[in-house]
């Protein structure tokens, strides 16, 4: 549980107005002063996030928000980051309380609805309403979902919320693709083809390659990992061609004139492209590489956050190849962890890292970003498969096969 990367944990999000409780929901749940509780408005700031189980979903991360009603000073900063936890969250919990008019609230579900995104609502503080039903009646009313009775002072009401979070969490359970979906089943070889460079420090694997073995040892496939140095003795040392050779993306063209007739090729980032987003957005956008010219603008997205290296793909390599193809003269801009521009429009393409730092539902918002500004957005597999001539033989799962 510990050791589960948040970007594989179901995403819990809590919202509300200033007040309403939400950090001492959170504190209820965890059984621990995960969030500072104040009756001054607005001592949630930053978004708060917490690690744990929950028994029935597994491991999560909770977030706890600033109030969507703040405002004091820094209201607008708060708020842009509970948007920016609303954009991440699988699961939302609205925290009500009494309140004349629920505007807000309903501007709020409308927003989790159009999403996808499953929402509970709580009643908070019924230790101190006046009417707790009458107050329930009204949020039916308004929002249209009945709402867990809450104390969370006393600890009424946290099983009925547990098991609100659980009944949640299995509407979206099936509906995150796997890494490598229909094209490994039970019995495969897997050729995993890893560079062993600056950007893999000694002794650690990068995620998507831990993620992507793990994942194949629970499907009861065979993994066979290797340098590219060494693929052409690895499959010499094979009594039959393997299944699927999956590589590291800077080694594709190196890779794809080794791989054996009837087996499949394709990368780490491009199967992280489709565990995490739209892989079919994603090869669609890279056709607008063609389009590019000198006078095009080019924003680079990396998940994570780290000290550029001599090698880094994002920084030094992928602008290097673009620039080859189009010219010098291209504008490319790079960001990296939560950092997204407002105004994407301002591009002519976007390319995303494989995001394995991210949850699917923060890649997911970024594509509809894109999507609204009429930008195409693809990834950093594909780009270079493309660039490179290579792409028509890669392969990912489909979206029926995941």
């Amino acid at each position: 549980m510990n050791n589960t990367p948040q970007s594989l944990r179901l995403n819990i999000g809590f919202f509300g107005r200033c007040n309403a409780g939400k950090s001492s929901i959170i504190n209820l749940l965890s059984g621990q002063s995960l969030s500072i509780v104040s009756e001054v408005a607005g001592t949630t700031t930053d978004s708060v996030i917490k690690s744990m189980e929950i028994g029935g979903i597994g491991p999560v991360v909770l977030i706890d928000t600033a109030g969507y009603d703040d405002t004091s000073s820094l209201g607008d900063a708060r708020r842009e980051q509970t948007l920016r936890a609303a954009q991440r969250s699988d699961v939302a919990v609205l925290v009500c309380g009494a309140a004349d008019d629920y505007s807000a609230e309903v501007e709020w579900v409308e927003r989790f609805a159009s999403k996808g995104v499953p929402v509970v609502v709580v009643l908070n503080k019924i230790d101190v309403l006046i009417s707790p039903k009458a107050t329930a009646e009204a949020i039916v009313a308004r929002l249209g979902i009945e709402p867990i009775a809450v104390s969370a002072t006393s600890g009424v009401g946290r099983k009925e919320l547990i098991d609100a979070l659980v009944a949640a969490a299995a509407k979206i359970k099936d509906q995150a693709p796997t890494i490598t979906g229909s094209l490994v089943e039970a019995g495969d070889t897997v050729v995993l083809v890893m560079p062993q460079d600056s950007q893999a420090p000694a002794g650690r694997l990068i995620m998507p390659q831990v993620q992507t073995i793990r994942e194949l040892l629970d499907k009861r496939a065979t993994a066979v990992c290797c340098v590219p140095e060494e693929l052409e003795p690895t499959l010499g040392g094979l009594t039959k061609a393997p299944k699927l050779i999956i590589t590291d993306s800077q080694v594709f063209g190196y890779v794809a004139e080794r791989v054996p007739s009837g087996t499949l090729l394709t990368s780490f980032s491009v199967l992280m492209a489709g565990h995490k987003g739209d892989i079919d957005t994603f090869a669609e956008g890279a056709k607008a590489i063609d389009s590019l010219t000198e006078q095009s603008r080019v924003l680079i997205a990396e998940a994570c956050s780290h000290a550029p290296a001599t090698e880094d793909i994002g920084r030094v390599k992928l602008p290097a190849m673009l620039r080859k193809r189009v010219g010098q003269g291209l504008t490319i801009d790079v960001v990296g962890g939560n950092d997204f521009p407002a105004q994407v429009g301002d591009y002519d393409l976007v390319i995303h890292c494989g995001a394995c730092m991210f949850n699917r539902r923060y890649v997911l918002s970024r594509m509809a970003a894109c999507e609204a500004a009429g930008v195409p957005i693809t990834n950093y597999g594909i780009v270079i498969a493309h660039l490179q001539g290579i792409l028509p033989r890669v392969v990912w799962p489909t979206k029926n096969n995941k």
